[in-house]
């Protein structure tokens, strides 16, 4: 059994991280760590838990944390965590990290568009992106795993053959994503509340979205070719799903079959992910850690439509895939 820990154990994806957690059978859930509600059961913030984990929840403490756990899921914003994994690595533990800590593999880049100065450089450009299609073979020895973004998933998984193959230019791609408001995690901020959120439907944060760089330096890195994308994220009203339309100028000579050919190809032994014929919904991944992906032509452009629930494909079903791979279980165990 291998020990885990979470860390930020009141959120949206740690609720959903500890419903996969305990059902997998080589997992044993040693503590989860809040800031609130301290002493009080997590199935107290999360009522799905009730019976089957009643652990208390108790404050950070790294060291402690080091002695109870092999393995740490961290769910605490950007900087917050990147503290703590530089501890816990020292301590010899293993991290999966929800921030974007370590996602990006540029110490100016990440600084620019998160604005703070980085509390552990020396890790930024030196950890794992946590996408098992593109790199599983890195994550199996990690210690340390930088979870993908919801965002940056639909577009990587979607794009990444298509450039890697040459079917596509890497350049002047246009990504438009919808996402539920549960992508925006548990808080109490007005812009996020029912009557702000009900009967609406919003872009924000154009040109300006830190998932954009994530999605460029991550398809560069798997395709080896420069890319540049404009991401416009919208903010749709229901509680979860991520449904991105990505625009792309296909190169001379390529076809509708030829792109569909080429991700059937690439995803035919992976578990989940879907290359279909029809125009996936959200509602057919809520629930599951599957991407659907289809892809059309229109007026010469090649259009792709990739489909994730956001809080597990996005977040903890991915984490629970990262961490199957690391421990050497079959990659499918408790996501199935």
């Amino acid at each position: 059994m291998v020990r885990v820990g979470v860390l930020g154990g009141r959120g949206y994806t740690a609720g959903e991280l500890l419903r996969l957690l305990v059902r997998h059978p080589e997992v044993e859930v040693t503590a989860v760590v809040s800031r609130k509600e301290l002493g009080e059961p997590i199935s107290q913030v999360h009522p799905w838990l009730r019976g089957q984990l009643d652990l208390p929840l108790t404050q950070s403490n790294n060291v402690q944390l080091a002695g109870q756990c092999d393995c740490v899921f961290s769910c605490l914003p950007h900087t917050a965590s990147a503290e703590a994994v530089g501890e816990l690595l020292k301590l010899g533990v293993r991290v999966i990290d929800f921030s974007a800590d370590f996602r990006l593999n540029d110490l100016e880049t990440y600084e620019h568009w998160y604005q703070v100065k980085h509390p552990v450089p020396q890790l930024v450009g030196q950890t794992v992106y946590g996408l098992p299609e593109l790199f599983r073979d890195e994550i199996r020895s990690a210690n340390l795993v930088a979870n993908p973004g919801c965002f940056p998933t639909t577009a990587i998984l979607a794009l990444t053959p298509l450039i890697l193959a040459d079917l596509i230019q890497s350049e002047g791609i246009i990504v438009d994503s919808k996402s539920g408001v549960s992508g925006a995690g548990r808080q109490a901020d007005e812009a996020y509340s029912f009557c702000e959120v009900n009967e609406a439907t919003s872009a924000y944060k154009i040109g300006k979205h830190r998932h954009m760089p994530e999605m460029e330096q991550i398809i560069t890195r798997a395709s080896q070719r420069a890319t540049q994308i404009l991401f416009t994220p919208h903010l749709v009203p229901m509680n979860r799903g991520i449904l991105s339309t990505i625009y792309a100028n296909p190169n001379p000579g390529t076809t509708l079959e030829t792109w569909t050919e080429c991700l059937t190809e690439f995803y035919r032994a992976e578990p989940f992910v879907d290359v279909v014929s029809h125009l996936p919904k959200t509602s057919e991944v809520v629930g599951t850690n599957r991407c659907v992906i289809s892809v059309s032509r229109s007026r010469g452009r090649v259009v792709i439509v990739s489909c994730i629930d956001n809080l597990l494909k996005g977040a903890s079903g991915a984490a629970v895939q990262n961490f199957n791979l690391m421990y050497g279980f079959p990659e499918t165990t408790a996501l199935g």
